[in-house]
């Protein structure tokens, strides 16, 4: 038996040579390869490896192999706020990142901090406190910070990390304030650092092909939008049922997806806003904050978006585009994982629903990867503090219309000019 496994592995070898040593007993005495086949080992091109489609036509033709910069050349992070958030998604993260490396923390939680520095491989030293921004500052392996902490601290992180010289990550909503806003522009300008807004729905694949399809025209240009976030919540204790630390309630948590999103899909920004808002009187969760949103924007173009929020239904995410030949319908638009992008549309005498099929990629790792690129690029984020502003006043005028009853008249900020994406920057890399 030994002679014919050897004998078996000596012929496996001289067919191809890419099986050598994997996964049949290797060692020292191992054969070597033989000659070499392009199709299974590849070639270095452009400084990643790359291989030939080796599928059939009949085939989608495979995503490229991962590049991942080596780990001394990645951006280093400190992660501001270690919550749910933070230790759930944002940490893992890194692991799919080829651009970012976590590099420290930062918590107002000394045992928990030390505990997930040891989990990540993180020295004693790269674990800090909320008072800890001067020592932070002392330290080059952070070039950047990641700030994960509530809405209504969102400022003083973010201005503290500028005065440090790190370039700033921030979580969305940006802020509970315009006035907040633009002081958090002001400090990264005065500190030359740059400021990015964690929208990882515009990084996310489905997403961003869902924009294609809007803009391309394939199917028409947009005519009316539907986007809808919801989930129950509980724990009336935590933070984002209070004023203070969230803003308002699920308008700056969820619902500012559906708002974000919307304007992203059309590249425009909204000239009127009506609204409506609810609390339960008799939940006491919603004493504070609004349990449901309902808003509806006017664009230029003629497209009115009817958006949703609500912190009382069970968990949906959708996003609709009604144009003239197609609805294009992405479900859990707006959730972690679980895109799926499909499109219904005439096919000669029948109606069609067909499925755009795209690889998963994690949201997060991929709104990391840009702003690293971007600091190392020296570009202006996709989604940079201008982004979070608009938004913002866009939500005060929402909590305006819903107040008085009547509409609000809105637009693109001031001196932002013409055209489309007024408060974006360049696109980001293809997410495939």
């Amino acid at each position: 038996m030994a002679d014919d496994t050897r004998l078996s592995r000596r012929n496996l070898l001289a067919a191809g040579g890419a099986l050598a040593g994997a996964g049949l007993g290797g060692g020292a005495r191992a054969a070597q390869p033989g000659p070499s086949v392009p199709a299974d080992t590849g070639a270095v091109q452009g400084g990643r490896v790359m291989f030939p489609n080796w599928r059939g036509p009949g085939d989608r033709p495979p995503s490229p192999s991962p590049a991942p910069q080596p780990p001394g050349q990645r951006v280093g992070y400190c992660v501001v706020g270690l919550g749910r958030l933070s230790l759930d998604e944002i940490l893992p993260a890194f692991g799919e990142a080829k651009r970012s490396r976590l590099a420290a923390v930062m918590s107002g939680t000394p045992d928990k901090a030390k505990l997930v520095a040891r989990q990540y491989g993180l020295p004693e030293d790269a674990v800090y406190g909320y008072d800890e921004w001067d020592r932070l500052k002392a330290n080059p392996n952070v070039q950047a910070v990641y700030v994960v902490t509530p809405n209504g601290v969102h400022r003083d992180n973010v201005v503290a990390a500028a005065s440090a010289g790190k370039q700033v990550l921030c979580e969305k909503p940006m802020a509970v304030s315009s006035p907040e806003c633009r002081a958090m522009i002001a400090a990264c300008a005065k500190a030359d650092v740059k400021l990015m807004i964690a929208y990882r729905c515009q990084y996310e694949p489905h997403n961003r092909a869902a924009i294609r399809l809007a803009r391309s025209g394939e199917f028409g240009r947009p005519r009316l939008i539907q986007a809808f976030n919801g989930q129950t919540t509980g724990l009336p204790e935590q933070w984002r049922l209070k004023k203070a630390l969230a803003g308002g309630g699920s308008l700056p948590d969820i619902g500012l997806y559906c708002l974000n999103t919307t304007r992203a899909v059309l590249g425009e920004e909204p000239e009127l806003i009506t609204a409506q808002i609810y609390a339960p009187p008799d939940d006491p969760k919603f004493r504070e904050v609004e349990e449901t949103v309902s808003f509806t924007l006017r664009f230029p173009s003629g497209v009115i978006a009817q958006c949703l929020s609500s912190y009382g239904v069970y968990e949906a995410r959708s996003l609709t585009l009604h144009t003239g030949n197609a609805t294009i319908d992405l479900q859990n638009a707006f959730a972690y994982e679980g895109q799926r992008l499909f499109v219904a549309h005439r096919d000669g005498k029948s109606g069609a629903r067909d499925e755009k099929v795209l690889s998963p990629k994690n949201q997060f790792a991929l709104e990391m990867d840009h702003f690293s690129r971007c600091i190392q690029e020296n570009l202006r984020p996709r989604t940079p503090g201008e982004e979070g502003l608009q938004d913002q006043v866009l939500m005060e005028a929402i909590y305006e219309s819903a107040r008085t009853g009547g509409p609000v008249k809105v637009g693109p900020p001031p001196g932002a000019g013409s055209g489309l994406d007024v408060t974006r920057g360049p696109e980001p890399e293809e997410a495939g």
